[in-house]
C-alpha cells in the first residue's frame, strides 16, 4: 500500500509539473527514480497513463480518469492527517485520574481547567491513598509522591516536594519540641500508612522509630488528628502549607531535613501516549511548578 501511494504522488506531480524532471525537482528525487516509478504504476495497472515524447506530456483517457481517482485519495489522507494532528494537540474522551486523597483536592481544581480548555474532554477523578494498579484499575495517569518501582509505568516528575514532620502548638506546649531526631523516641507520632511504618528516615540517612497512640491509612485523617494536638506528623508541604502558614500547624528539626519524594505522574508504556495524556502531564507540570514557587524553601523542577 505504501508503494502504490508513492506511485500515486509521483504521478500526479509529473502531471502537475509539466515534466518528469520538474517533478524530480519538486519531489527532490532523480529523474531516473521519478521516470521508474512511474514505469511501475503502469505497469502494475496494465495501461498506460502518459503519453510521453522528448517536448511534452499528454494523459490518455485512462490517465485522465486516475488522475482524478488519484487527486481524491490523496486529498482524502492529506485532511485524515491534517485532522490527526489537531487531535495531536487536542484532549478528547474520558481522562481517567487516581491520586491521594489529600492532593486530590489541588489536583481537581487544575483538571476542571483543564477541561475547559479541552472541551471535549470528561473527567473522573479517583481519590484514595492505596496505591492502586493503573492497568487493572482502568486509570490513564495515576499523581503519586515518590516514583514507584514499576517497569511497567511511565513516570515523569511533575512537580518537587518538600516534607516536613509538623504538630498543632497545642502539642509541642504540651510535650516540648524534639532538638534532634533522635529525641522523637519520647515522642507522640502519628502515623500514616498501610501499614504504617515504624521508622523515619531522614536525608543524611538516620533512622528513628517512631511510635503513637494514632495509625491510619488515610492522610486526610492523619493531617485532622495532628490539628488536634494528637501528636508529629510528617507530612507533604503541598497538604499542610496552609496550617503552617495560618501557625495552626509548626514545623519541627527544621535542621534535619527529610528526604524528598518528588511528585510523579505515572502512565503505561505504550508506543503511542494517547494526546490527553501527554497534554495533561504538560498541564500540571506547568501548573504545579507555578504553584511550587509560592511554597516554603520550594524550587521549581528542572525543565
Amino acid at each position: 500500500m505504501a508503494d502504490q501511494l508513492i506511485q500515486m504522488r509521483v504521478f500526479v506531480q509529473v502531471i502537475d509539473a509539466g515534466s518528469l524532471s520538474a517533478a524530480a525537482r519538486e519531489l527532490e528525487l532523480s529523474p531516473a527514480v521519478v521516470s521508474r516509478r512511474l514505469a511501475a504504476l503502469e505497469k502494475r495497472l496494465g495501461v498506460r497513463l502518459i503519453n510521453r515524447t522528448t517536448r511534452s506530456l499528454s494523459l490518455t483517457d485512462e490517465g485522465a480518469d486516475f488522475q482524478a481517482r488519484c487527486l481524491r485519495i490523496l486529498a482524502e489522507i492529506e485532511d485524515a492527517e491534517a485532522q490527526a494532528a489537531i487531535g495531536a494537540r487536542a484532549a478528547s474522551g474520558e481522562l481517567r485520574v487516581t491520586t491521594s486523597v489529600a492532593f486530590a483536592r489541588r489536583l481537581a481544581p487544575l483538571l476542571q481547567d483543564f477541561q475547559r480548555i479541552h472541551d471535549g474532554l470528561r473527567v473522573r477523578l479517583h481519590a484514595s491513598d492505596a496505591v492502586v494498579n493503573i492497568v487493572d484499575g482502568g486509570f490513564d495517569l495515576a499523581v503519586r509522591f515518590g516514583a514507584l518501582a514499576d517497569s511497567s509505568l511511565i513516570a515523569r516528575e511533575v512537580a518537587p516536594n518538600r516534607r516536613v514532620i509538623c504538630a498543632a502548638p497545642s502539642y509541642l506546649n504540651q510535650r516540648g519540641r524534639p532538638a534532634s531526631p533522635d529525641e522523637l523516641v519520647h515522642h507522640r507520632c502519628v502515623l500514616m500508612g498501610d501499614p504504617p511504618p515504624t521508622t523515619w528516615q531522614f536525608a543524611d540517612g538516620t533512622s528513628v522509630r517512631v511510635g503513637g497512640r494514632f495509625t491510619t491509612n488515610d492522610g486526610e485523617i492523619a493531617h485532622l488528628w495532628a490539628l488536634q494536638g494528637a501528636g508529629l506528623v510528617l507530612k507533604s508541604i503541598w497538604d499542610v502549607q496552609a496550617d503552617l502558614a495560618s501557625g495552626r500547624l509548626e514545623t519541627v528539626l527544621d535542621a534535619h531535613p527529610l528526604p524528598c519524594a518528588a511528585i510523579h505522574a505515572m502512565y503505561p508504556h505504550r508506543r503511542f501516549v494517547a494526546p490527553k495524556v501527554r497534554l495533561c502531564v504538560d498541564y500540571l507540570r506547568e501548573r504545579l511548578a507555578e504553584q511550587a514557587a509560592a511554597l516554603p524553601d520550594m524550587t521549581a523542577i528542572p525543565a
